[in-house]
């Protein structure tokens, strides 16, 4: 029971088995039914800006879809669009400086 054949006859049939599924991996793409599908993070079409819980059962939410914001008000009944013609601002980014050490300013108890 203990032979040390057994042992290397299961990793080599191990080795085999995804050695398959990595060709037929290969295969599916090389014939085009699998997309690579690389997208960066600028390249995103659709996110969420913001959201914000107004009370325990509903959240307002800013959606971009391309150029344009969307307002949305989600609830348990449904979704209603509040607001379509908000054009996408910019939002710059947050300045870092050198330093990799976060400094939080507290103030006394008293």
């Amino acid at each position: 029971m203990d032979d040390p054949t057994q042992y290397l006859r299961f990793v080599a049939a191990l080795i085999f088995v995804l050695a398959l599924i990595g060709a037929g991996a290969y295969a599916l793409r090389a014939f085009g039914f699998i997309q690579q599908g690389v997208r960066r993070q600028n390249d995103r079409r659709l996110g969420i800006v913001e959201s914000m819980l107004l009370d325990a059962r509903r959240r307002l939410v800013i959606v971009r879809r391309d150029n344009k914001e969307y307002l949305l008000l989600l609830s348990p009944s449904g979704e209603t669009l509040v607001d379509a013609n908000i054009d996408a601002v910019a939002i710059p980014e947050p300045q870092l400086s050198g330093s990799s050490f976060l400094t939080i300013k507290t103030e006394s108890r008293l």
